[in-house]
């Protein structure tokens, strides 16, 4: 029986309510495709910082590296919300990405039909939508040099630094076009090239890449239109690459598309590889913490278990298992299951049938099969 070792860090708010579900998914997955995973549980977040005295302790990071894969929930909430302090939740995430060379962050975007009244934007403008945004995740504002305010009025002055290198602007862009090959062949690369020095260097890099990949078709586009045109056609978008904060802030702007932020995974990947010939990577849905649904089983499951299916496909390199997650999410949906966040306000409920984290974990384990054409290859695997 094949097994794999997967890190998961809970971490905070709702964090420990949808890594539960996924887990219990993947298990389910398991007990359908015949393997099994060993689990080791981190703490880091908030809850480390009431623990350790620090958002992520060295060994602990050090257990994920030897982990196949790693999943994450969430971190941060209001307890721990002070920017002044010195040690904050966030400091696990910037820990890991450093030290694990998380640089590529990869989030899906489909709009699944069933839920098209859930999203805000006209029916029309949802047709057809399927994007992919690439995220270099390892330098730009967030690593750059800064210098904090002083305490005292009268003078303050504070500054961030926005560093980048050619090298980490090209490894990102060969990802980014990688994907887009395997896509519909169209990249487009955000910048914002008429105001900043780093930008104008992304986009020589992005230029000299052409002829590594002339089969595509790659775009430039200014962040702020881009921001537009994400609501206006988010259609004509495939693969968009982009930097460190630029793409932190396009992702959870096109969650709007997905009717909920609940609804969507995200992957951070590095170079390196597991022991099973996949990238490492660390999975999270692109939601935060919402403290104030912890534990209540309010919580949308779905995109911490998509995130899961991401593991499944790019680190453990079992794309039979990923597939059937992602049929059993859909069924799910297509029979009418929803968590609070995919009923928008005064919508006919006729046909849906309203569940919390688990009654939504339950549905989609009730679906979890193996397709016959892999019952041969799971045996084999046994």
């Amino acid at each position: 029986m094949a097994t794999y070792r997967v890190a998961t860090i809970p971490g905070d708010g709702v964090g420990p309510d949808v890594v539960s579900a996924a887990v219990a998914v993947v298990d389910a997955a398991g007990r359908a495709f015949g393997f099994s995973i060993e689990w080791t549980e981190i703490a880091a977040g908030g809850n480390a910082i009431d623990r350790f005295g620090v958002a992520i302790r060295p060994e602990d990071v050090e257990a994920c590296r030897k982990a196949d894969a790693v999943l994450l929930g969430a971190v941060g909430g209001p307890k721990w919300s002070d920017p002044s302090a010195s040690v904050r939740p966030e400091q696990a995430l910037f820990a890991l990405r450093g030290a694990l060379g998380l640089f590529a962050n990869v989030r899906p975007v489909k709009v699944h039909p069933a839920l098209v009244a859930s999203s805000p934007l006209r029916p029309e403008l949802l047709d057809g939508v399927d994007l992919l945004i690439v995220r270099e995740l390892t330098g730009g504002l967030y690593f750059g040099d800064r210098e904090e305010a002083g305490p005292g009025p009268g003078d303050r002055r504070a500054q961030d630094t926005l560093p980048y290198t050619e090298e980490e602007i090209r490894r990102i862009v060969r990802v980014a076009g990688a994907y887009a090959l395997s896509r519909r062949g169209h990249l487009t690369s955000v910048d914002k090239a008429n105001v900043l020095a780093t930008s104008r260097l992304w986009r020589r890099i992005v230029d000299e890449e052409r002829s590594v990949m002339p089969s595509l078709t790659i775009s430039h586009q200014l962040v702020d239109s881009c921001a537009m045109l994400l609501i206006k056609q988010p259609a004509a978008f495939d693969v968009i690459v982009t930097e460190n904060l630029f793409g932190d802030i396009l992702s959870d702007e096109a969650a709007v598309l997905a009717g909920s932020l609940g609804m969507l995974p995200s992957a951070s990947l590095a170079e390196r590889q597991n022991r099973h010939e996949g990238f490492f990577g660390l999975y999270e849905p692109i939601h935060g913490s919402a403290p104030d649904i912890a534990g209540q089983d309010m919580a949308n499951p779905i995109g911490t278990i998509l995130s899961a299916a991401m593991m499944f496909f790019s680190s453990l390199k079992r794309s039979d298992v990923s597939k059937a997650i992602e049929a059993a999410v859909a069924a799910a949906l297509d029979d009418g299951f929803r968590t609070a966040d995919l009923v928008p306000a005064g919508a006919d409920e006729v046909g849906l049938r309203r569940v919390g984290t688990v009654g939504m974990t339950e549905a989609i384990v009730e679906r979890i099969a193996i397709p016959e054409a892999a019952r041969e290859t799971a045996a084999a695997r046994t």
